[in-house]
């Protein structure tokens, strides 16, 4: 009775050890692989944070160059002399304003306003004839050039399909944008607050205003030759308004397409001398 107990004894022991062997190994195992997984992960994510730190450092260098870039443009602008042109475009630029009107010249009391008078002035002569002057009118802050053409020149009442008499103004508005490859070009349409004739193929002032831009857009790219990569088609409808759509004469001001662009001085003045 005795050596049966002592057997059964030694069998379970052996057993209770056999299975603890096993679980002991299957836990190692367990272990093995966790820490291989968190190497592999604490690896990936020192990679990962690397990768991060270097996308924020250029980042951060891109937006040094930026704040440099318009830090130096700012000085630039506030300088009282014409230092910053090439010896060119300065000479070009005195020849521009000693055609200016004396009274608007009189108003030009820093370099920013005299380039931006000498732009205007030039612009102008370039892209309307006499008959025109009066329907193009031009501003200029800090070189960016906004024209806004009365719609009578451009488009029939309610149409969005340009008029032949346009041609011309198109014409030299193409030469003045193909001058300068990286010049970016937004046609903007504003119309008055009238509403759409019910039952018109037009929806509203939103569809005729962003219809205007873009027959502009297509024409400067199909017939001018301008690289649609530089032109913007936007609408407005009648909510950028000049003036209170309160009249006849204020709602012909508001019916008008703006072209906004940025020329390069030196390459804009050498262009208007060629001429």
């Amino acid at each position: 009775m005795k050596k049966i107990l002592l057997v059964t004894v030694l069998s379970a022991a052996t057993l209770t050890s056999c299975v603890s062997k096993k679980k002991y190994v299957a836990l190692e195992s367990e272990l093995s692989n966790t820490q291989s997984n968190l190497q592999r992960t604490t690896m990936e994510k020192e990679e990962a944070q690397a990768k991060l730190d270097a996308i924020e450092a250029r980042v951060a260098d891109y937006n040094a160059k930026i704040n440099s870039l318009k830090e130096s443009n700012d000085e630039k602008m506030e300088m009282n002399d014409l230092t910053v042109m090439s010896n060119k475009t300065k000479k070009q630029m005195r020849a521009t304003l000693a055609k200016v009107d004396q009274n608007e010249l009189s108003k030009a009391t820093t370099l920013e306003d005299s380039i931006n008078l000498a732009v205007s002035y030039n612009l102008k002569q370039s892209i309307t004839e006499d008959s025109e002057s009066d329907d193009v009118q031009i501003t200029v802050d800090k070189t960016v050039v906004m024209i806004n053409v009365s719609d009578k020149l451009l488009f029939r009442s309610g149409s969005y399909r340009l008029n032949n008499k346009a041609d011309g103004l198109m014409k030299k508005l193409a030469e003045v944008i193909n001058s300068e490859p990286s010049m970016e070009v937004m046609v903007e349409g504003h119309t008055d607050s009238q509403t759409m004739v019910p039952g018109s193929h037009i929806q509203d002032n939103w569809d005729l205003s962003v219809r205007r831009s873009t027959s502009i857009v297509r024409a400067l790219q199909d017939k001018y030759n301008v690289d649609p990569a530089k032109l913007i088609a936007a609408g407005r409808s009648s909510y950028a308004p000049l003036v209170e759509n309160t009249n006849k004469d204020n709602m012909a001001k508001n019916r008008r397409t703006r072209i906004v662009i940025i020329p390069n001085l030196d390459k804009f003045f050498a262009m208007m001398d060629s001429e």
